[in-house]
């Protein structure tokens, strides 16, 4: 094993979790990128070998466990100790509760909850060795409040919340900060600009989450003193209604 300090991206999409991928390389880590279809990840990896970090591509279905054990022992083999773990899936999905299924409703769960219990207890397992760490976990609007036609979205991020806070009480004596990041708003996206035309059209007011922004703060998360430590901050535009 080399002594290098490698990021964890579970769920390194396009926007939230690409941006943190990329500050994370910034800072000199290796940047280990996840999402269930690997091949997807390619403009990621390239973008950060272009700013001249370094990053690699996993793919990993993070709802089976056999799968991240073997992701999990295979980057701490090949690649190095894990400094820093985030755990980024969405499924953000809609649906009114009359038309839900039970499949998809746990489907939503799986993707927003228990792979982040899948994958966060394999590296606490980890980190628990070497006595520090960071975790951070994104959540949502609906980690706090359950808005109409969101029931499985919303049960599922209240349920990583309530993972995170457990985590973060039982972790943090062992030296491994866990933290859990709301964010509220809407974020700059392709979804965004093609959905919500006019919810977009606000970008120039700053009235939407830059991905880059987002990424900042996880960044002053990993950073802080062991005598400061934060467990949740909320992120969102300055005109947000909350």
């Amino acid at each position: 094993m080399t002594d290098r300090k490698v990021a964890l991206v579970i769920g390194a999409g396009d926007a939230t979790g690409g941006a943190i991928a990329k500050r994370f390389a910034r800072e000199g880590y290796v940047t280990c990128c996840v999402r269930r279809n690997g091949d997807k990840l390619a403009p990621l990896i390239n973008d950060i070998e272009e700013a001249g970090g370094q990053g690699i591509a996993f793919g990993c279905d993070a709802r089976k466990e056999e799968a991240v054990i073997d992701l999990i022992e295979n980057i701490e083999t090949d690649v190095g100790p894990i400094e820093v773990f985030v755990f980024n899936i969405g499924a953000n999905v809609p649906s009114s509760i009359f038309d839900e299924t039970s499949r998809k409703f746990y489907k939503i769960w799986e993707m927003g909850c228990f792979a982040g219990f899948l994958t966060g207890r394999e590296v606490a397992r980890r980190m628990k060795e070497r006595g520090k760490g960071t975790m951070i976990y994104t959540g949502a609007t609906a980690s706090t409040r359950g808005a109409a036609r969101f029931a499985a979205f919303s049960g599922a991020k209240h349920a990583l919340r309530a993972l995170a806070q457990s985590m973060a009480r039982e972790l943090a004596p062992l030296g491994i900060h866990v933290a859990h990041v709301v964010v509220d708003g809407a974020i700059d996206t392709e979804f965004i600009s093609t959905n919500f035309p006019e919810r977009y059209a606000l970008k120039d007011q700053d009235g939407i989450l830059n991905p880059d922004h987002i990424a900042d703060n996880y960044w002053h998360l990993h950073c802080q003193p062991r005598d400061s430590w934060t467990f949740e901050i909320d992120l969102r535009p300055w005109m947000e209604r909350w």
